[in-house]
């Protein structure tokens, strides 16, 4: 889907669901950028979106992941043996595990299984070293004379860039600033959680990303799940006063029977009731059904840094 500008969304098809993964094309006098991915299944979408807009495989220049989740960039290794004149950008943190693939194999393995692995992400092929550009923070990029700057913005991840397009003045921010799926858009406004997902949350470190984000004025951010959010500021404010509720139920949660299960109950009625000062019909049945994933990882990574929090607190009790 064409968004003008030269940008291309790209749906990449990741969980089989449409509208929830995006990946994007950026085209400038001939040349290429791709910004995140998707999985190795993704990659024939990749490439149609490139035939699509009249251009061949080499008239790429940069494979950009915003970081190394695989629903971002599971796909790129593959995706890089298509293109012969591009190099894969990453965040310096991302880069080894996307040279040498093992460590994330194994740790998405160990929580879908192998069966499930193979269906959800169809494993991960190695990017060559000397194709790898490691992002420093503020680095630009030149795409046929469009810069875009490369900042990392961890929160969700250490291992997280966004990229700015100064032309659109506008981010594509992968999931450093949340997830906003565009059926909870009422009236133009747009609806968006933060994303708290294992294993590398940090609150503090998020709400500074999403001021920095901020801080640039942009026009409109390009969030991975799924779209433009274009009322960036009344959002991003939203998505701050949000990680505090969610931190401050974990907190309050953190000696509870069943925390888990406890922690989603709480995430989901929080969401819920924002849904429903936001204007969405029927929240009490829409919101659990399209954020059901985005809460069991919510809950997953609030409870991982509750525990990175209490052996923090015990190693400076030595």
């Amino acid at each position: 889907m064409r968004a003008g500008d030269g940008i291309t969304i790209i749906d990449t098809g990741f969980g089989e669901r449409p509208a929830f993964c995006a990946a994007w094309l950026l085209v400038e006098n001939g040349r290429a950028a791709f910004i995140d991915c998707g999985t190795l299944h993704s990659v024939p979408n990749m490439l149609a979106a490139l035939d699509a807009a009249g251009l061949a495989p080499d008239a790429v220049d940069w494979l950009i992941a915003t970081h190394v989740h695989l629903d971002h960039a599971g796909g790129a290794g593959a995706l890089l043996r298509e293109l012969p004149a591009a190099k894969l950008v990453v965040h310096p943190r991302g880069a080894p595990h996307l040279v040498d693939p093992a460590k994330l194999i194994a740790s998405a393995r160990q929580v879908y299984g192998d069966a499930l692995f193979e269906v959800a992400y169809g494993g991960l092929v190695p990017a060559p070293a000397e194709r790898v550009l490691e992002a420093a923070d503020g680095q630009v990029l030149d795409l046929a004379g469009r810069p875009l700057l490369l900042a990392h913005t961890p929160g969700h991840a250490l291992h997280h860039l966004s990229v700015w397009d100064e032309r659109t003045r506008a981010w594509f921010t992968g999931d450093a600033f949340g997830i906003s799926y565009r059926e909870l858009d009422v009236d133009g406004r747009s609806f968006a959680i933060p994303t708290t997902s294992p294993v590398q949350f940090d609150p503090l470190q998020m709400k500074d990303s999403i001021r920095r984000l901020l801080a640039a004025g942009p026009k409109v951010c390009h969030v991975t799940h799924f779209g433009a959010v274009r009322d960036v500021q009344r959002v991003g404010l939203r998505l701050i006063e949000q990680v505090d509720a969610m931190v401050a139920l974990a907190q309050f949660l953190d000696d509870a029977p069943e925390r888990h299960e406890a922690l989603k109950q709480a995430l989901t009625k929080l969401y819920v009731d924002r849904a429903r000062i936001h204007g969405v019909t029927d929240p009490e049945r829409v919101v659990p059904a399209l954020l059901e994933m985005d809460i069991e990882l919510n809950a997953q990574g609030l409870v991982a840094w509750l525990e990175r929090e209490r052996r923090a607190a015990g190693r400076s009790q030595l």
